[in-house]
């Protein structure tokens, strides 16, 4: 049987990823070992490959990326008691340290000792990865198939802004359709929204927004300004000439944030939750204060209580993720897929390994000690 496996990795502090074999890694008496059927290519695996100021300062090579992954699991640590082999799993991203004042008042997700896969520790772009059993979600195959078990993690950040709130019968606007913008247009319409207009620059995301569920869409380029024919005066005329109840701004940009300030109806509910490059100046007074608004900002999602909205919401159809799919690549086509990501082209990437043959429990030796993580400020999404 093979000792190594293939996996997709971040070598020298430069641009680009390397594929190469490198040793199936070895569980600690806490872990479990996933054989990787399918893995989600993010937002943050793009920063990686550019390595931009961000990742720079964080990422520590070399390094195995990915941190949206399903598979099933074939080994178990000798303390592992809630999971078997066998087991068709996710993993929650975020291995938070449980001793924290946020993780002991149910506050995990907002933990600042979180280790992440696939940033701070080994990842999912290979064909094997060793997560802690405590992260370990199980699935249900006859429901939730790998190219979509893995894209739970991000839906959830989805599920968690979009849900933050009571959705039902409320007019919604959302600000910006990358994934987690699209994602948010199919869970506020199983939420019940009255009505969902979605906005972004890019014309292949407003044809994926379209199809996810909203009625309408706009491109913020089209319109000349803020005000008489601009597009917040565009989105309040569709929204029968009123201010939006909710706003979900998912871009980060600066022209987008000051969009849902204006746009939202006095009373109404904005939701930050893209994260601008730079600071952004508002009109705290006029936008918010004289406006009574709620604003929530938000990061991540609850552990563990988004996933299981997270898996009603998919393994009952009530949001169909199959669109947002753009392709299947393989572990060695990352590196040219990347630039179709940066360019807007795809939405969804999902990575596909080719398994050699599953590794032998008898034949491996396990690990007394968990490998040690590196701890960072938490910034993934």
């Amino acid at each position: 049987m093979p000792q190594t496996m293939t996996a997709v990795r971040k070598v020298k502090p430069e641009k680009g990823l390397v594929v190469e074999d490198i040793p199936i890694p070895v569980i600690g008496p806490d872990d479990v070992l996933v054989q990787v059927e399918a893995a989600g290519i993010c937002g943050t695996d793009l920063h990686i490959w550019n390595w931009d100021r961000w990742s720079s300062r964080r990422v520590k090579p070399p390094l195995t990326l990915g941190h949206e992954f399903a598979g099933t699991v074939v080994e178990v640590g000798g303390r592992v008691s809630t999971v078997s082999v066998g087991d068709y799993v996710s993993a929650e991203s975020h291995i938070t340290c449980g001793m924290c004042y946020q993780c002991r008042t149910g506050q995990a997700h907002m933990c600042p000792n979180t280790v992440i896969i696939g940033v701070d520790r080994e990842g999912g772009f290979a064909e094997y990865v060793v997560v802690p059993e405590k992260v370990i979600w199980r699935n249900d195959r006859d429901k939730i198939p790998p190219e979509i078990a893995c894209l739970q993690e991000p839906f959830g950040n989805a599920v968690f802004s979009t849900m933050n709130q009571d959705i039902t019968g409320q007019s919604v606007g959302i600000l910006g359709c990358g994934p987690i913008g699209l994602f948010s247009i199919g869970i506020a319409k199983a939420s019940g929204a009255s009505s969902v207009l979605a906005s972004d620059i890019n014309q292949f995301r407003l044809d994926l927004a379209t199809k996810m569920g909203a009625q309408q869409v706009f491109n913020p380029t089209k319109f000349s300004g803020d005000g008489d024919g601009g597009i917040v005066d565009a989105m309040v005329s569709a929204n029968g000439g009123f201010g939006i109840d909710i706003i979900l701004e998912m871009s980060g940009a600066p022209a987008a944030i000051n969009t849902a300030f204006k746009a939202v109806r006095n009373g109404g509910v904005v939701v930050l939750f893209g994260i601008p490059s730079k600071p952004v100046e508002i009109d705290v007074a006029e936008n918010m204060i004289f406006k009574n608004l709620t604003v929530h900002s938000l990061n991540g999602r609850r552990i563990f209580d988004t996933w299981y909205k997270t898996r009603w919401l998919l393994s009952e159809g009530l949001v169909d993720l199959r669109p947002l799919i753009t392709k299947k690549i393989k572990l060695e086509e990352i590196n040219e897929s990347m630039p179709l990501l940066e360019d807007g082209q795809v939405c969804k990437l999902v990575v596909i390994p080719e398994h050699k043959s599953a590794p032998q429990a008898s034949e491996r030796a396990v690990s007394k000690t968990p490998d040690p993580n590196i701890k960072g400020t938490v910034v993934h999404r």
